[in-house]
């Protein structure tokens, strides 16, 4: 038991000293030799070696082989790419969620999809009594849902292959695409049409469209759609109504995020979107 709690405790420890060594890379020492960071943090020569060893092959730092000195690598700018892009996804939709909101009074959502689930970001709600029970923080699989469906549309073969590597997939309802060979043929009439539709495939009596959202990489970074209970939401309203709206607030979101700035520097560059 003593050696247990031990080494719970020495592993709690070596990851603290991880972070002490990280933090202690600013903009003013961005490059720092193993004295200087073990005189900063207080952590000894040898275990700041072995956790930068550890680090460098994780890639959270990379070694100058000339001067023997460290640096941050690449791994810790995807996590802040990460966390920056997900605060611009936020500030950009939020207002135009309020206005779509106020020209067709159903709920809106913005969702993206984190490993094989589709998590429900941020909610604007309708004023209607009759509403779908808001879903932030909630999680399904991307084959029923209309933001799940979307963003896979935009996605890799290889990367829809490693969600779903087999031919089965989930089901929630009756509704629910069950085969992922058909998937696949409604993930190409969703990148021809432009949005996707959620036809009680994740909750019998709840309707939804999603359309894509792209930033600055030109890469989908989410997915915005408009919800309701299908006695307000038909094919016809959807077709004729929603999917126009939707389509509008992606693009406007899109805009924000800078798409169309990254856009023309691909096509400068003669590569096309997809």
């Amino acid at each position: 038991m003593y050696k247990k709690r031990e080494r719970a405790s020495y592993s709690v420890q070596s990851v603290l000293n991880a972070f002490r060594i990280l933090e202690c890379f600013n903009f003013d020492e961005g490059e720092l030799d193993i004295a200087t960071i073990a005189r900063k943090t207080g952590i000894n020569r040898v275990q700041v070696a072995k956790i930068l060893a550890t680090l460098e092959f994780r890639g959270f730092v990379e070694k100058d082989k000339a001067t023997e000195k460290y640096k941050i690598g690449l791994e810790v700018f995807e996590l802040g790419e990460i966390y920056r892009s997900r605060l611009r996804l936020f500030r950009a939709s939020r207002l135009i969620m309020e206005e779509v909101v106020k020209k067709c009074n159903e709920t809106c959502y913005i969702g993206d999809l984190r490993g094989e689930f589709v998590v429900y970001l941020l909610i604007e709600e309708t004023t209607h009594t009759v509403r779908v029970v808001p879903r932030v923080g909630q999680r399904y699989r991307p084959n029923a849902s209309a933001i799940g469906k979307v963003i896979l549309a935009f996605k890799s073969r290889e990367e829809i292959d490693k969600i779903f590597p087999e031919e089965d997939l989930p089901v929630y309802t009756e509704k629910t695409i069950r085969k992922k060979s058909d998937l696949l043929k409604e993930l190409e009439f969703v990148r021809e049409r432009g949005y996707a539709i959620d036809f009680e495939e994740v909750e019998e009596g709840v309707v939804g469209v999603a359309v894509p959202i792209f930033d600055y990489t030109t890469n989908i970074v989410g997915g915005f759609s408009i919800s309701g209970p299908i006695t307000r939401i038909n094919m016809e309203r959807i077709e004729n109504e929603l999917a126009p709206l939707a389509i509008e607030a992606g693009k406007r979101i899109s805009e924000e995020l800078g798409y169309n700035i990254g856009l023309k520097a691909k096509e400068k560059i003669g590569r096309s979107l997809y």
